[in-house]
């Protein structure tokens, strides 16, 4: 049931339907929020923005059949792929970018297939509390520059309206969290975006020509598995797989994360039910959808946590309702065009708020494992991890294989874990 006066309770729970006009409003604030980072990741790269929109809907949508109904993920397009992806767009075309993507779906199938058969015990020793919280903290801390950035610069300068902006769109979000009632107070992601949306209009920062010419019905430009630029391509690419594959270390990292934060905020145990190799199933799936139709590698998005956090508003409706607007989205040219032009200096004030969200939700999962930092040994990951991720330390072995920090943290925290003794002498 839904709770009236416990502040601490969900306005709705894991399994609970809103009402259809609640549903539509809370299931559009989680399309805000992961709309910036999922469009931004194809043009990044040069994918096409309509096509990672549909693919991330319906990617939820397959997540959510996969794991019956049980688990309130929405799958973005991911940051962990972008170097790579980029470097084999620009070398041989989408088909090695497809090829990358459905490789990456396909090794969670396989870490799927030996979770559902030897348990998740070996999981538990790779990726310990104390390893995954400082990796949760890296995902969220990694992406405060572009908060931050996004916040305070206009056409790569600095300019007092996107600072008042992004400062503004933040203080609302966080008093309307804070202070107001019912259904608006399960939206204060939403309300931050249209209140700043609204200033940026004042301050001329929205361009609103692409809306007026954009048409209502558009046809997202999907790229095909094996079709580059219209023309067939059945050449294999090996590379691909070389250089995209590896990073799964961090999807996986923040896959595991994110249940952990999921099962915190709603006292629900993922990997019992519906079960790790259910989850994982899910999100390899939608990879591999995405890389069949054009669309980048998926993951599950801190964003959409963030919100359900803020909100409490935990119901795996909304995020599907969520997913079947961004699949409708993206064959509508006017609203799609409309959600893109929400500038930067907005979506920056956003990312301060969600950002943090998810670096404390890293903080959350140690504190709740009792993680000691008198121990030398936790010190020992903790900190390289960090420092590593958050300054992106990154290898580049070549113009097309280029490991990030986040990936680097995350490697070297699960080689740490594995080969530092577990009784180390307390920190002085």
């Amino acid at each position: 049931m839904q709770a009236k006066n416990d502040n601490n309770a969900p306005r709705y729970s894991l399994y609970e339907r809103p009402p259809f006009p609640t549903l539509v409003g809370l299931s559009l604030q989680h399309l805000f929020s992961m709309f910036g980072a999922t469009i931004l990741v194809p043009l990044l790269v040069g994918l096409n923005p309509g096509v990672a929109l549909f693919s991330s809907g319906i990617g939820t949508l397959i997540h959510l059949l996969v794991t019956r109904g049980r688990v309130p993920a929405y799958m973005g397009s991911s940051f962990a792929f972008i170097i790579p992806m980029t470097s084999l767009l620009k070398t041989f075309g989408y088909p090695a970018v497809g090829q990358g993507v459905v490789a990456v779906g396909l090794s969670y199938l396989v870490i799927a297939l030996i979770v559902a058969k030897v348990g998740t015990g070996f999981m538990d020793k790779i990726f310990p509390p104390e390893v995954v919280g400082p990796v949760i903290m890296v995902i969220g801390l990694s992406l405060a520059e572009t908060a931050a950035q996004s916040g305070t610069q206009i056409n790569g300068h600095y300019d007092w309206r996107a600072f008042l902006v992004a400062s503004l769109t933040l203080l609302v979000m966080i008093f309307s969290n804070q202070y107001l009632k019912g259904f608006l107070g399960m939206i204060p992601v939403l309300i931050g975006i249209a209140f700043g949306y609204c200033l940026a209009l004042v301050f001329g920062l929205v361009d609103l020509s692409p809306v007026q010419s954009a048409d209502w019905f558009s046809m997202p430009k999907f790229d095909f598995l094996f079709m580059n630029h219209g023309h067939f391509d059945g050449a294999f690419y090996p590379l691909a797989m070389l250089t995209m594959v590896p990073l799964v270390l961090v999807t996986l990292s923040e896959h595991l994360g994110h249940l952990l934060v999921l099962k915190k905020i709603t006292g629900h145990d993922f990997f019992v039910d519906p079960g790790l190799n259910k989850t994982l199933a899910g999100d390899g799936l939608a990879s591999v959808f995405a890389g069949l139709v054009g669309g980048p590698a998926v993951t599950s998005y801190g964003e959409n946590i963030g919100v359900m956090q803020l909100s409490k508003v935990y119901s795996v409706w909304v995020i599907g309702g969520a997913a079947v607007l961004a699949s409708g989205f993206a064959f509508i040219g006017k609203l799609s065009a409309m959600i893109q032009s929400v500038p930067a200096a907005v979506t920056g004030g956003v990312g301060l708020m969600l950002y943090g969200v998810i670096a404390t939700a890293g903080l959350q999962v140690l504190v709740d494992n009792k993680v000691n930092y008198s121990q030398k040994r936790n010190l020992l990951i903790a900190g390289p991890v960090m420092v590593i991720g958050i300054g992106n330390f990154h290898l580049a072995l070549s113009s097309q294989v280029d490991f990030s920090g986040v990936a680097l943290a995350t490697v070297l925290g699960v080689i740490l874990n594995l080969l530092l003794p577990k009784e180390g002498r307390a920190a002085k």
